[in-house]
């Protein structure tokens, strides 16, 4: 690990592959968790498809994918899913689910992605009461960043949940209430100050990330311009939730994750050219990423 400053360090290969181990001969799928990813829309339905796509790409990754999505989404979705499972989810009106459901989803993964396409700001409610009764690894972007920036951000660190956000920048402006301008110019300082005071691990995205819990901060800089396009952070939290979902959550763990996007990326766009690549195509290259990653080839 290169060290930059007193608390910053540059993330390379041999620090992730630390993470990104070969799999016991007598494991199972038990051995590597259930993770849930919760999201989509009927006009977002995308989202969710590219995270659940990535956890599934990540062959040292989780042992099932549960993609958690509303019952009329559900048959959308199904075609596109072979490993995968679904859990189609019954909202009333007022987007609540019944006690069945929400107990499920909180105690049958081992960690959870929140918020890829969604597009309902009912579903604030939900959001809440997974933050304020989940105990397992809580990975919280899009919508649910939005809804977020909306209500007491004490909630963050009243949370028995272990929880990483994962923002752009933007994101993060409409978070702590400054714009993007002072965030840019401030960035290590304010994340840092953030994820400190709310007790989580923030991951900034920017051409390069920034992830820290307020005491360690870690950069990636891997990655490519090409991926500065639609469903790019979608693949990452598939990474995330996936890696979270047989890891402890640490600084490192959830740089793992965005490295090995980014070095995915960056070999995606030698095939595709940074201008004609897309976040499918990240996904296509996840599986060459973490073999080059356990081989130190780059």
């Amino acid at each position: 690990m290169k060290k930059i400053s007193s608390n910053l360090y540059e993330v390379e290969a041999v620090d992730v592959r630390e993470i990104l181990k070969p799999r016991q001969s007598d494991s199972n799928k038990g051995t590597y968790k259930t993770v849930g990813i919760m999201g989509g829309s009927l006009e977002y339905s995308g989202s969710v498809k590219l995270a659940n796509m990535s956890a599934v790409a990540t062959k040292g990754g989780c042992g099932v994918v549960k993609l958690i999505v509303d019952r009329e989404l559900a048959p959308i979705i199904a075609p596109f899913l072979l490993e995968q499972t679904i859990y189609p989810l019954d909202y009333d009106e007022e987007m609540n689910l019944s006690d069945t459901q929400f107990q499920n989803i909180i105690n049958t993964n081992a960690a959870l992605a929140i918020g890829m396409g969604w597009n309902n700001d009912k579903l604030l409610g939900v959001l809440v009461k997974i933050i304020n009764n989940y105990k397992g690894n809580l990975i919280l972007d899009a919508t649910a960043l939005n809804l977020l920036s909306k209500i007491d951000l004490n909630i963050l660190k009243d949370s028995q949940a272990n929880i990483v956000l994962t923002p752009h920048i933007k994101e993060f402006s409409r978070l702590i209430k400054l714009p993007v301008e002072t965030i840019k110019a401030n960035k290590e300082k304010l994340a840092c100050e953030f994820a400190r005071k709310y007790n989580v691990v923030l991951l900034l995205k920017d051409n390069q990330t920034l992830v820290t819990d307020g005491m360690v901060t870690y950069i990636i800089k891997v990655g490519s311009p090409g991926m500065a396009t639609a469903g790019s952070g979608d693949v990452l939290d598939g990474l995330l939730v996936s890696i979270l979902g047989y890891n402890k959550l640490t600084p490192l763990v959830v740089s793992t994750a965005s490295y090995v996007a980014g070095l995915a990326g960056s070999l995606a766009s030698k095939k595709y050219t940074d201008i004609a690549m897309t976040a499918s195509n990240t996904i296509e290259f996840i599986p060459e990423a973490i073999k080059n990653i356990r081989k130190n080839i780059l």
